[in-house]
C-alpha cells in the first residue's frame, strides 16, 4: 500500500544520508578526507591498477622445485646423522621422492634407525588445529638389504604451505621497502602468489626483486684447482663451479660448505666506498654468524671468499686481515638502484623457493589517467542520454525515476566505498549496466500502473496494484542476474571479480530504490498534489492492448534462429577464433610513441628479429599507440617473460611502455576452463531457480532460449573478429542474465494469465502476454541500449569488445525473450490446468479457513478473486457477494488479529491501523472485525484513510470492511 509509517520515512531517508555520507568523500580532496573526524567516513573508492596504473603478478611455487630441494635435504642429513654415529653405508642416492642407502653391517640397523629417529618423527602442524604430520617414511631393508626413506605427499603439502606463507611475508617485507601505496600481497590456491602493486610504473625492478630468492652465502674460493683443468674435468669433491655476475661471466671454482649465511645477517644497507665511491651494500652478522665468519677469515688470510647470491658470485675479495666485528662489505659494480635492491633483498630475506611469474598485467599511469576520463565521460553521457529519454518517456513520472536513479548509483558509490572494494573499468561497466537494470524496474512499474488504469482503477488503486504486480517480477529477473553475478565473483578473477561485485550491489540497490524509494516518492506526490491522471510523456503511446499475432510468427523465428544457430556452430568448429591472451597465452603489449605518431611497420621490423614466433602490430585508439600481440614462446612460463624483456629492449627509446598483459600456458588453460565452468554452473543455477519459481516448461525455454543467446554471440566474435578474453566472458554471463531478465518478465505475465483465463487457447494467451509486455521490452532496451552506447563510443578501446557483445546481446537477448522463449512453451505442450488447479486449491484451502474464522452475515461487495474456490468457501460460511469479478487476492482479518478488541471497537484509529496497512500490500479485501455490535468507522477516520491512503471502507449491518480495491462503494 501507498502508506508509510512516519518511522518507515525516517528510516527510508536515514538510508539515503548514510549512503551520501559515504559517497561524499570521493568528491573531497585527500587533504579534505584526511581532515575529517573519525566519526565521519572519509574512505573513498579504490581503484584498480587499470585505472590508476600498477602492475598486477601472479607467481607460482613449483612443487617438483620443492620435491628437488626436500630430497637433496634428506639425502644429505642422512649423510650427517649416520656419519656422526659411525654408521657405515653405500649406495646413498635419491630418485623422486625417495632417498635410499644399504648398510655395511646389517646388525647396525637399530642404531641405524635410532639416528634416524627425528627424521621420521611426525611434525605437529600448528598449535591451533593440534594435528601431526609425517614428513618421511623409513622402510626396508628389502631383499637387497636396501633402506628407503619417502618423503610423503602429506609432508610435502605441509612444507609448501609453509612456503606459500614465508614467501608471502618475503615478499611483502621487500615491497614494504620500497615505499608504495597500499601494495596488495595475498595467496591464491595451494600454490599461488597475487600481487598488486597501485602506481608503480617500473615492473621489472618490481620482477627482479620479488622473483629472486636472494639465497646468500660466504663460501671459500678453492685456489688449489685451477678453473681451467675444473673446466675440463669434473671440479674436486666438495667443490663447484660457479660464475660471476660479470660480463663476460668469471668462472670460479668454490667450495660447497658454507661458512656463514644469509640467516645469520642482521642488517643491510646501501652505501657509498668513501675511497672509490662506488656503490656498495654494508652488512652486520649476528653473534653466531660474526662467530663463524671471524674464524674462518682468522684461519684463511690470503684466500679469497665468495660472496654468493642465487649461486652466482657477485664477488671474490681477497682476507686481507680476520674480520671479527662482525661487519662487512659487498661491492660490484651496483648501480644506486642495484644496491638498494640487493639491501632490501638480504634485509627481507631468502625465498624457500624460486616462484615463476605466470601472469603479468601492467597498466603506466598515463593509460590509467585515460582510462578513469574515458569512463567518466562514458558515464555522464549515458547517464545524461537515460535521463533525457526517461522524461521525454513519462514526463513528471520520468523526473521520479531519474531522482532513484541517482539516488541509485549514489549508493553503489556508497557500498563500494564502505566495502573497500576497488573499482575497476569493468566495474564502471557494471555501473552502466546498474543504469539499465534501474530504469527497467521503473519501466515495468509504470507500464504495471497504466495498465491497471487503463483497466479502469482510480489512480491511487492503479498506482498501489502497479506495484503490487510489478515486485515479483522485477524481484524474479533481478535474482537471475544476482545468480550470473554470484557465480562470476567466485569463478572470475581480478577486474572482472570487480564487475560482478559492482553488478551485484546495483542489483540490490535497484530493488531498494525502486519498491521503497520510488513508491514513497510517489506517495508523497499523491498526498500533496492529488493528481486526478498519470502525467505520462510520449510513453503513452506505447499501448499494452496491441494485437501483434507473435505465435503466427514463430515458424519464421525458430527457422531463421536455427540456421543461425547451426551456422555459428559450424562457423565455431571450422574457423579460428580471435582468441586473446587470457585463453591461449601469450604477451601483449600497448605502446605509445614519445614523440610524433606510432610506426606500425617499424615496430614490426624491429622485432622481427627477436624470434618471438607470431607478432602483431596494429595501431590501437590515438594515431600514437599501437598494439603488440606476441604468441606463446611455448619454452614454459619464464619464456613468456623473457620475450617481454626483449621486446622492451627495442622499444623503450622509441616509446612509452602503457600496458603489458603477460598470461603463461598455466594461466591460459586455468582461465579457459574456469570460463567454461562459469558459463555452464550460471545456466544450470538459473534453470534451477525457474524451475522452483515456475514449471519445468518455462525453465526448459529459459535455458534454450538463454542458450541460443550464448551460441549466437560465439558466432558474433568468430565473424567479427573481436578479441574473445576473459572479459568476453563476463560480457556472455551478463549477456545471460539480461536475456532472463528479459524471459521471465514475458514469462511472468505468461503465468498471471494462465491462472486468470483458463479457457483461452495457448497461443493467443501468448500472444497477448507479448502485446501486454511490448512497452516494457521496447523501453527497457532502448534505454540499456543508450548506456551501452555511451560505453561503446567514449569509454575507450580497453572495453570496446565487451561492450560490444552487451550490445549484441541485448538486442539478440530481446528478440529470443519474444520470438523463443515464449513459443517454445507451445512445444512443450504447456496447459493452464495444473498452473490453475494449484492457485484455486490453495485459495480454497484459505478462504476455507478464514471462513470458519468469520461470523456469517457480512457482504462483500466489488472484491475480486482468482476463481470461483475461494467465493465458494466464502459462500458456505454465510457471506454475500455481490457484483463479483474474478482476479486477484483476498485475506480477511478476524477480530483480535493486531490486538484488536470488538468490544472497544471505537478506540480503533489511523495508529492502530498502521500494522494492517502497512503489511496489507497485497490485500484486496480487508474484514476489520466481526459481528452485529460493532461500531461504525469515525467520518475522520474514514476520510483520512480514502483521501491519503486509497483505502475506501464501508459499514455494513453485520460489520465492517476496509477494502484496497474496486471502485467507491455504493451509498
Amino acid at each position: 500500500m501507498l502508506y508509510f509509517a512516519p518511522w518507515k520515512t525516517v528510516l527510508i531517508w536515514l538510508t539515503v544520508a548514510v549512503g551520501v555520507a559515504f559517497a561524499l568523500p570521493n568528491l573531497y580532496p585527500q587533504s579534505v578526507r584526511d581532515s575529517l573526524p573519525d566519526v565521519v567516513p572519509s574512505d573513498s573508492l579504490a581503484l584498480g591498477l587499470d585505472l590508476q596504473g600498477g602492475v598486477h603478478l601472479q607467481l607460482r611455487l613449483d612443487r617438483d622445485d620443492l620435491v628437488e630441494q626436500r630430497l637433496e635435504a634428506t639425502r644429505d642429513e642422512v649423510r650427517r646423522l649416520l656419519r656422526a654415529e659411525g654408521i657405515g653405508y653405500t649406495g646413498l642416492s635419491g630418485q623422486g621422492q625417495t632417498v635410499g642407502f644399504t648398510l655395511r653391517d646389517p646388525s647396525d640397523a637399530d642404531a641405524m634407525r635410532e639416528a634416524l629417529a627425528d627424521l621420521t618423527t611426525p611434525v605437529t602442524t600448528g598449535l591451533l588445529t593440534g594435528g601431526t604430520v609425517r614428513e618421511i617414511v623409513l622402510s626396508g631393508p628389502d631383499a637387497n638389504g636396501r633402506y628407503e626413506l619417502e618423503i610423503t605427499d602429506q609432508g610435502l603439502d605441509y612444507r609448501m604451505a609453509g612456503a606459500l606463507t614465508q614467501t608471502v611475508e618475503v615478499i611483502r617485507g621487500r615491497i614494504d621497502e620500497l615505499g608504495t601505496t597500499e601494495p596488495v600481497i595475498q595467496r591464491q590456491g595451494a600454490d599461488r602468489i597475487i600481487v598488486q602493486v597501485p602506481g608503480l610504473d617500473d615492473p621489472e625492478r618490481l620482477k627482479e626483486l620479488i622473483g629472486t630468492t636472494a639465497r646468500l652465502a660466504f663460501r671459500m674460493v678453492d685456489v688449489t684447482t685451477p678453473v681451467e683443468d675444473a673446466l675440463g674435468s669434473r671440479p674436486p669433491v666438495g667443490t663447484e663451479i660457479l660464475y660471476s655476475t660479470d660480463d663476460p661471466p668469471i668462472p670460479y671454482v668454490i667450495e660447497t660448505r658454507e661458512i656463514v649465511t644469509g640467516e645469520n645477517l642482521e642488517d643491510a644497507q646501501a652505501g657509498f666506498d668513501q675511497r672509490t665511491n662506488e656503490p656498495i651494500v654494508t652488512f652486520r652478522f649476528d653473534g653466531t654468524g660474526a662467530q663463524r665468519f671471524g674464524r674462518a677469515t682468522q684461519e684463511n688470510v690470503g684466500r679469497p671468499f665468495a660472496i654468493v647470491l642465487d649461486d652466482q658470485v657477485i664477488s671474490a675479495p681477497v682476507i686481507r686481515e680476520p674480520i671479527l666485528g662482525g661487519t662487512g662489505q659487498i661491492s660490484g659494480n651496483f648501480t644506486v638502484d642495484g644496491a638498494n635492491d640487493l639491501a632490501i633483498l638480504l634485509r627481507a630475506g631468502a625465498l624457500p623457493l624460486k616462484p615463476t611469474f605466470v601472469e603479468e598485467r601492467t597498466v603506466g599511469p598515463s593509460l590509467g589517467a585515460d582510462s578513469i576520463a574515458a569512463g567518466e565521460i562514458a558515464g555522464i553521457i549515458g547517464a545524461f542520454l537515460v535521463v533525457g529519454f526517461m522524461f521525454v518517456a513519462y514526463g513528471f513520472l520520468g523526473v521520479i525515476a531519474n531522482l532513484a536513479l541517482i539516488i541509485n548509483i549514489t549508493l553503489v558509490i556508497a557500498a563500494l566505498s564502505a566495502l573497500g572494494a576497488t573499482l575497476t573499468l569493468p566495474g564502471i561497466a557494471g555501473i552502466v549496466l546498474t543504469v539499465g537494470m534501474a530504469v527497467d524496474s521503473n519501466v515495468l512499474i509504470f507500464e504495471r500502473i497504466r495498465e491497471e488504469r487503463l483497466g479502469g482503477r482510480s489512480l491511487i488503486q492503479a498506482i498501489d496494484a502497479g506495484f503490487q504486480r510489478a515486485f515479483t517480477t522485477i524481484v524474479d529477473a533481478n535474482v537471475t542476474t544476482l545468480i550470473a553475478a554470484i557465480i562470476l565473483f567466485y569463478l572470475g578473477s581480478g577486474p572482472i571479480r570487480g564487475f560482478a561485485v559492482t553488478l551485484a550491489i546495483g542489483i540490490i540497490t535497484t530493488v531498494f530504490t525502486a519498491f521503497v524509494l520510488t513508491r514513497w516518492m510517489m506517495a508523497f506526490w499523491l498526498k500533496r498534489r492529488k493528481p486526478k491522471e498519470l502525467p505520462l510523456g510520449l510513453g503513452k503511446h506505447l499501448r499494452p492492448d496491441t494485437k501483434i499475432k507473435f505465435m503466427w510468427l514463430r515458424r519464421y523465428s525458430f527457422t531463421v534462429s536455427s540456421l543461425i544457430v547451426v551456422a555459428s556452430m559450424a562457423l565455431f568448429a571450422t574457423v579460428n577464433m580471435n582468441l586473446g591472451i587470457d585463453f591461449k597465452g601469450g604477451s601483449l603489449i600497448e605502446v605509445q610513441a614519445i614523440e610524433g605518431e606510432a610506426d606500425i611497420g617499424g615496430i614490426r621490423n624491429g622485432l622481427s628479429d627477436l624470434n618471438l614466433g607470431d607478432v602483431q602490430v596494429q595501431g590501437f585508439g590515438a594515431p600514437t599507440d599501437a598494439l603488440i600481440r606476441i604468441e606463446s614462446q611455448g619454452g614454459g612460463d619464464n619464456a613468456e617473460q623473457s620475450a617481454i624483456t626483449k621486446v622492451r629492449a627495442v622499444l623503450e627509446e622509441d616509446y612509452n611502455i602503457r600496458r603489458v598483459e603477460v598470461v603463461g600456458p598455466t594461466v591460459s588453460g586455468e582461465l579457459a576452463t574456469a570460463g567454461t565452468i562459469a558459463v555452464l554452473a550460471a545456466l544450470g543455477a538459473i534453470l534451477i531457480y525457474i524451475w522452483l519459481r515456475f514449471e519445468w516448461q518455462f525453465a526448459l525455454g529459459a535455458i534454450i532460449a538463454t542458450t541460443h543467446d550464448v551460441l549466437l554471440t560465439i558466432g558474433m566474435f568468430v565473424v567479427t573478429g573481436l578479441e574473445f578474453n576473459l572479459s568476453s566472458i563476463a560480457a556472455i554471463l551478463t549477456i545471460v542474465g539480461y536475456s532472463l531478465n528479459d524471459t521471465v518478465v514475458v514469462y511472468d505475465r505468461v503465468r498471471e494469465n494462465l491462472r486468470r483465463y483458463k479457457k483461452m487457447p495457448v497461443p493467443e494467451l501468448l500472444d497477448m502476454s507479448m502485446n501486454q509486455t511490448l512497452p516494457r521490452t521496447i523501453l527497457t532496451s532502448v534505454t540499456t541500449l543508450l548506456a551501452l552506447l555511451a560505453l561503446f563510443f567514449f569509454g575507450g578501446e580497453v572495453l570496446q569488445s565487451f561492450v560490444a557483445a552487451m550490445i549484441f546481446g541485448v538486442v539478440i537477448g530481446t528478440y529470443s525473450s519474444i520470438f523463443i522463449a515464449a513459443p517454445i512453451l507451445i512445444m512443450f505442450r504447456l496447459r493452464p490446468g495444473a498452473l490453475s488447479q494449484e492457485s484455486d486449491d490453495a485459495q480454497k484451502e484459505k478462504g476455507g479457513a478464514v471462513a470458519k474464522t468469520i461470523r456469517a452475515g457480512i457482504e462483500i461487495r466489488d472484491a475480486h478473486f482468482p476463481g470461483r474456490a475461494p467465493i465458494d468457501a466464502y459462500g458456505s460460511g454465510g457471506f454475500r457477494f455481490a457484483e463479483m469479478s474474478h482476479r486477484g487476492s483476498i485475506l480477511a482479518l478476524p477480530s483480535g488479529i493486531h490486538g484488536w478488541d470488538a468490544k472497544r471497537f471505537e478506540e480503533i484509529d489511523l495508529t492502530s491501523l498502521e500494522k494492517v496497512i502497512a503489511d496489507a500490500a497485497d490485500i484486496e479485501v480487508l474484514l476489520v472485525g466481526c459481528g452485529p455490535d460493532l461500531r461504525v468507522l469515525p467520518k475522520r477516520l474514514r476520510d483520512t484513510l480514502r483521501e491519503e491512503h486509497g483505502i475506501v471502507t464501508e459499514a455494513m449491518a453485520t460489520g465492517a470492511a476496509v477494502r484496497t480495491n474496486g471502485p467507491s462503494p455504493r451509498r
